[in-house]
């Protein structure tokens, strides 16, 4: 069972979830889910091309290497 829990959003933010939420013909629970699982495909991408010993995405590891 989900625990829920209560987040404040300011009031931008807000303005732009019932923008879309118009636009999209879509309620804000669902765009808040989609949101968040996108940021945490995201986010998974992003840890995994960092290097575990560097803490460094191949990117930054190399980018001020002069070889």
């Amino acid at each position: 069972m989900a625990q829920e829990e209560a987040y404040t959003v300011d009031e931008k933010s807000m303005e732009q979830l019932r923008f879309y939420s118009e636009l999209l013909k879509k309620d804000i629970p669902t765009m808040v889910h989609e949101a968040l699982e996108q940021y945490f495909v995201n986010e998974e991408k992003r840890l995994a091309e960092q290097d575990p010993m560097t803490n460094l995405s191949y990117d930054e590891f190399w980018d001020d290497l002069d070889i």
